[in-house]
């Protein structure tokens, strides 16, 4: 995955963005990890929906670094890559960062994941993605 210049977002819009709430962490004021495995697979499943044009699925977690604490207060912004399209299914990567401390403005790289999609119909069985256009 990209590494980006310390202290500042990349240069391109996320694909989602929230504020870490206390209802988001543990009594030290710590986000669950699995709160954020959540915001991670909606993220990711926006440019999978956008390329299959339609309903997917998560198959996969293929890999999940958790590499710093997310805190209550901290606004988190989840960027997305499709890194890969298969037949039925396509694999982004995810880039996790936040911004802390209005006063004296810290941005840290928290988490990198990639996950797999598969694209399913109305029956909810694997399809093909369709080709580019």
């Amino acid at each position: 995955m990209n590494q980006e210049a310390p202290n500042s977002l990349p240069d391109r819009q996320p694909t989602l963005r929230v504020a870490a709430m206390p209802s988001d962490a543990n009594y030290t004021g710590d986000i669950f990890g699995g709160w954020l495995m959540g915001q991670v697979d909606i993220a990711g499943s926006v440019p999978a929906v956008h390329r299959a044009r339609g309903r997917v699925a998560t198959v996969a977690v293929n890999s999940f670094v958790f590499k710093q604490p997310i805190f209550v207060g901290d606004i988190v912004s989840f960027y997305t890559r499709i890194v890969k399209i298969g037949r039925t299914s396509i694999t982004v990567d995810v880039e996790v960062y936040v911004q802390r401390d209005p006063e004296n403005p810290t941005c840290l790289k928290v988490t990198e994941a990639t996950l797999t999609y598969v694209a399913v119909g109305e029956d909810r069985k694997p399809r093909p993605v369709p080709a580019q256009q």
